[in-house]
This record gives structure tokens, C-alpha cells and sequence, in this order.
């Protein structure tokens, strides 16, 4: 995995680093245009293994999510 950037050109997205594989499915986190968004090391290296774990499949649904909350609510 890796962590790349890009620009919207003409409603697709350019990435600006190193080309993906032809078929490479990715993910896109956008910002609002007056929003600055910037990581440090730590913190991307935190967003990669994030998205590690959610590719295994560690995570929790919304609807589970939302259910563990009612019991303790």
C-alpha cells in the first residue's frame, strides 16, 4: 500500500507521485477547498495501518457500532 496525492483534472484525479499499477483500485480522501490537509509522518504512517486493518476486515459495521452504544446508553 501506499499513500499517494493527486489533482482534479477534467473530473479525474491526477496523482502527482509515483504511477499506480493500471487497474489499481485506490481511495480518495478530499478536502474542501478552503480546507488545509496535511499529515505528519506519524500520522500517515497511523492512516496506513488503519486502512490495513479495515482490508482485514478488523473493524466494526455502523450498525454494530450503533448497537454497542444502545447498551450503554
Amino acid at each position: 500500500m501506499q499513500l499517494v496525492t493527486g489533482t482534479v483534472v477534467n473530473g479525474k484525479v491526477i496523482i502527482e507521485s509515483a504511477p499506480l499499477e493500471e487497474g489499481a483500485v485506490v481511495t480518495v480522501l478530499a478536502r474542501g477547498a478552503d480546507e488545509p490537509f496535511t499529515l505528519s509522518e506519524q500520522q500517515e504512517n497511523e492512516l496506513l495501518a488503519a486502512t490495513e486493518e479495515i482490508e482485514r476486515g478488523d473493524f466494526v459495521t455502523l450498525d454494530e457500532l450503533l448497537e454497542s452504544l444502545r447498551k450503554y446508553g
